[in-house]
């Protein structure tokens, strides 16, 4: 909350935290989280698989997710939530889908609609994230940040469609 006549968060002197800040904040990073590390390890094995003119693309967005993995990390322990690096299952199907195509068919541009979906789901996250109430000014610019770098890397790509 931010009264107009200091431009500042007021904090809750029992917890810290900003007042009237919704237990929902850190579930919905929570869960951008886990959808972002569930990409990453789709992409992951989307490197290691896909065709040689296909890599950098992959790698990409790989890079890209890792980055957004960390980064959502150091928010969530900064706002003393626990962090799970391994994702949930959803990163093991991502995983096996891109095996099973890599054996049965090419790893190459032919994905991008794949990819497009699965990033719908993670720019969904970052919605939900960003709509889940009043957060640190940092926390949210950090999360703009992110997801305008996920949109620009998608509108980058759009030619492979």
């Amino acid at each position: 909350m931010l009264p107009p006549e200091t431009g500042r968060m007021i904090l809750d002197s029992a917890t810290g935290e900003p007042e009237g800040k919704s237990p929902h904040i850190a579930d919905a990073i929570t869960e951008l989280h886990t959808r972002t590390v569930d990409a990453l390890r789709g992409y992951e094995k989307m490197v290691e698989k896909a065709e040689p003119e296909f890599r950098a693309i992959a790698q990409k967005f790989r890079d890209l997710h890792d980055s957004h993995a960390s980064a959502l990390s150091r928010i969530l322990i900064a706002m003393g939530a626990q962090v799970d690096a391994d994702g949930s299952f959803m990163g093991t199907v991502n995983q096996a889908v891109v095996s099973l195509r890599a054996f049965f068919d090419e790893i190459d541009e032919d994905v991008m609609d794949n990819i497009r979906s699965g990033e719908d789901h993670v720019l969904k996250a970052f919605d939900g994230a960003l709509a889940s109430g009043a957060m640190p000014q940092d926390h949210e610019t950090s999360l703009l940040a992110m997801r305008e770098e996920l949109l620009a890397l998608l509108a980058a790509t759009r030619h492979l469609d």
